[in-house]
This record gives structure tokens, sequence and C-alpha cells, in this order.
């Protein structure tokens, strides 16, 4: 049985967090001056989609998303989400399975033939 994007249940804050995104591109797009409509022809998208990524709908693609942000000129961002330097529990974790000691290559032995 398959389900809709609609019927996915997110966590509280996803969907706080999408919301804010959507806000936040929406507030972008209003301090550029740039109308609805010149952004989404900019983006290539509808109006309709374009309203749906400032709301901050979960069913919007995360590209249609980055395409929005590359038209405020904000694309350089996305490429940092996850990126290693803003993971503290990663690399907390990583830090706590650091080898105790590291070991030289052994010398392999000849054989002769």
């Amino acid at each position: 049985m398959r389900t809709s994007r609609a019927s996915v249940v997110l966590p509280i804050p996803v969907r706080h967090a999408l919301r804010k995104l959507g806000h936040d591109i929406r507030d972008a797009r209003r301090r550029r001056r740039i109308p609805v409509i010149t952004a989404a022809q900019r983006a290539s998208i509808s109006r309709t989609t374009l309203v749906k990524v400032e709301k901050g709908e979960p069913g919007v693609a995360i590209g249609i998303y980055a395409t929005v942000l590359f038209v405020m000129g904000m694309v350089e961002r996305v490429s940092d989400l996850a990126d290693p330097k803003n993971d503290p529990v990663g690399l907390q974790l990583e830090e706590e399975h650091l080898p105790q000691r590291i070991r030289g290559a052994r010398k392999q032995k000849r054989i002769k033939g």
C-alpha cells in the first residue's frame, strides 16, 4: 500500500524548520523586491509552487527549494547543511572512536624463487 506525500506525518521540529525556511525565503524575496511571478519564472516553477515553498510545505522537492534559493543568490548555503564542521554530534562520535594507537605498515617477506 502506497502513501501519498500529503499523508506522511512529519515530526513537529521538521514542520517548524520547513515553515521557518519558507518564511525566510519569502522575506528574502521581499527584501529584494522581487514579485512572486518574477521569482517563479526565474526558478522555472509555477506561481503556485513558489507559494508552497514560501509556506514551507513538505511536499515540494528539495531541488525546488534549492532553485528558489539560487534565484535569491543564497544557494551556497544548501551545500553546507550537513557539512561535518556543522555537525558537532557527528564529530564527537567520530572522536570517541579514534584508535588508541596507530601501527605502521608491516614489511612483506620476500620469497626467493
